[in-house]
């Protein structure tokens, strides 16, 4: 059985999750959009979420005038694991983590060798 969430309690799922974020980390957090899609696209099935731009460990002394980086969470995928609310929260916690570290540079790989992936 699918948890039944109503689009903005899943928005507000997110916020609740990007307001529990560290303050360090919302002090570093710049030039970044947090989204929102029902599905994710083709070839990417399987993903919680995805994060597009430049990390801060590639930004430069010339990195200005750039558009946003993305954060994108897939609504879809993440209620389909969750029984409850709670289960859901967690997970949109995690993901919404786990995009961050990528903001900050941070590899599946070394993800995964700090038991956090």
């Amino acid at each position: 059985m699918t948890l039944d969430v109503p689009a903005r309690r899943f928005e507000e799922l997110v916020a609740e999750a990007l307001d529990g974020l560290p303050p360090w980390v919302h002090e570093r957090l710049e030039n970044v959009e947090v989204l929102v899609e029902r599905r994710p696209p083709p070839g990417r099935e399987d993903h919680l979420g995805l994060y597009e731009g430049i990390p801060l460990t590639q930004r430069g002394a010339h990195y200005s005038g750039v558009l946003p980086d993305r954060i994108t969470l897939y609504r879809s995928n993440l209620v389909r694991g969750a029984r409850t609310e709670e289960q859901l929260r967690a997970r949109i916690r995690r993901t919404v983590v786990h995009e961050v570290a990528h903001f900050f540079g941070i590899s599946d790989r070394r993800l995964r060798e700090i038991d956090r992936y």
